[in-house]
């Protein structure tokens, strides 16, 4: 007999087939209960077991330490030449700087640049030898030396392999304390000088920065003009300033001598001797280093330089700044880091990442024996200058008012201390930042001491920092560009009338 088979049929006996109740229609008996199902990340669910680790619980990331530079044995050379020696065994090279703290700031008046000139001078030809043959003979040993003065000191350093540190030593000796001073290199150097003065005058930014000084000193202020001189004054300098400028201020009785690497003292005294023994020191005591007093106004407010070709403007506000040993100069870097002095800094970020003016805002502050400057700047597409100016002003008003954010505190801490690092990594960077040091009048310990002052400042302090050297209310603007169509820009901020200055600082019509 065939059996029928409905569709509710199949339904049922699947029903049952899975185990699951089924409900009787007319309110038959109760169903009987289900049976628990285990579902995943219920108490019933087997927990899955937690492998364990054979190299045991990954352990929490420290705060990096703090960098504590090394700081250099101190002792004295011949003819009262002081020696800083940090002594770095791990590469044969040997980094020497020497400085004597006389720089541009100690120029005559009307002789602008005389410092400049003198260092320039000074290995163009020394001993027995002559430019030409001077030069192939640190190029024969693979040496590197240079000359330069700024506005605090002047110096001459020297880099080499340590096998060739005694001939190196020799070459350097004769730069430092017989330099030739011949009127005809003298001729050759002064002619490029000028050209080279001449075509600053045609760049914006070159210009901007002898017009910072200028105006925040004033002309007549050690610090107020560049320390490469200017045309006119290179005029009225001849070999015989150089002369007798290098005879007062290059005596080894106030010189040092900054050595760093390959070299022990007991291997470097004998060297000195050598280079330095004939240089004797005047009768006549050695001059006090010069420190300028700080600024004092009263300032331009707003000063503009006409330069009809430049293809960009430069916009700047400057401040008095610190001197070098001021107790708030190691913090100050870091604030200036969160302003201007990074990539990643406040204004960069707002002109160049948000807005498109500039390829670059920056900020710095001067490392000088007296007080300094601090500006903010930046090059700027000419067409944007009123619209870039003032987005300046605002970034620098809410950082003075506001401070430093909980994340820049930080990040301004952890990149002081990798900058500080990266110099470190040389010989030739050691040796030359221990030389400024010693140029200032600084310690030899300074970098530790205000490192640690640097990583232990902290954001009330930082705060304070931002508020007297960044605040823009009462900063000198500067405006370096073609005046005939930024100026019309700059009247819509609303700032005090222009005073219109010349490349070299001169005012021209306020």
């Amino acid at each position: 007999m065939k059996r029928s088979f409905s569709f509710a049929s199949a339904i049922a006996l699947a029903t049952i087939g899975l185990g699951l109740p089924l409900v009787a229609c007319g309110g038959a008996g109760a169903p009987a209960p289900a049976p628990a199902v285990a579902t995943p990340g219920s108490s019933a669910w087997p927990a899955a077991a937690i492998p364990v680790d054979p190299m045991g619980p990954r352990p929490e990331p420290l705060a990096p330490p703090p960098f504590i530079p090394p700081s250099a044995a101190v002792f004295a050379g011949a003819n009262g030449l002081t020696v800083w020696l940090l002594e770095r065994h791990q590469v044969p090279l040997v980094s020497c700087s020497l400085t004597v703290p006389t720089g541009a700031s100690s120029d005559p008046k009307d002789k602008a640049g005389l410092a400049y000139t003198t260092a320039n001078m000074l290995d163009e030809g020394a001993g027995k030898l002559g430019a030409i043959e001077l030069a192939r003979a640190i190029d024969d040993i693979g040496a590197h030396l240079g000359t330069d003065a700024n506005a605090d000191a002047s110096f001459v350093s020297m880099t080499v392999l340590k096998s060739n540190v005694e001939r190196a030593f020799a070459l350097f000796g004769d730069v430092v304390a017989r330099p030739r001073f011949e009127p005809a290199e003298f001729k050759r150097v002064k002619d490029l000088w000028t050209n080279e003065l001449l075509a600053r005058q045609k760049d914006p930014d070159a210009t901007a920065r002898v017009v910072y000084r200028v105006a925040l000193f004033g002309a007549e202020h050690p610090y107020g003009h560049p320390w490469d001189g200017t045309a006119q004054s290179a005029k009225a300098i001849s070999v015989d300033d150089v002369r007798r400028f290098y005879a007062a201020s290059w005596r080894p009785d106030r010189a040092t001598l900054v050595c760093v690497g390959d070299v022990t003292q007991a291997e470097l005294t004998p060297l000195m001797t050598t280079a330095f023994g004939a240089w004797k020191a005047p009768a006549t005591p050695a001059p006090t280093p010069l420190v300028p007093p700080a600024p004092k106004g009263p300032w331009p407010r707003l000063v503009i330089v006409d330069r009809p070709d430049a293809p960009q403007a430069v916009i700047a506000a400057l401040r008095p700044g610190v001197g070098a040993s001021d107790p708030e100069e190691p913090a100050l870097w870091r604030v200036n880091d969160a302003i201007g002095g990074s990539f990643t800094s406040r204004l960069n970020q707002d002109l160049r990442e948000e807005h498109g003016y500039t390829y670059g805002a920056r900020s710095r502050f001067s490392r000088s024996r007296g007080p300094g400057q601090v500006v903010a700047w930046a090059n700027v597409v000419t067409d944007k200058t009123g619209d870039a100016m003032a987005a300046m002003l605002a970034d620098l008003k809410k950082f003075a008012d506001g401070g430093l954010t909980d994340g820049e505190v930080e990040r301004t801490r952890s990149q002081a201390r990798g900058e500080l690092v990266s110099v470190y990594q040389s010989d030739e960077g050691i040796a030359g930042h221990l030389a400024a040091d010693a140029s200032l009048g600084l310690p030899p310990d300074w970098e530790a001491k205000s490192s640690a002052k640097r990583e232990g400042a902290m954001k009330p302090e930082l705060d304070a920092l931002a508020k007297q050297f960044f605040d823009p209310s009462d900063a000198i603007l500067v405006v370096v560009g073609p005046r005939a169509r930024v100026q019309p820009m700059i009247d819509k901020l609303g700032l005090p009338p222009a005073e219109i200055r010349d490349a070299d600082g001169n005012v021209v019509a306020r």
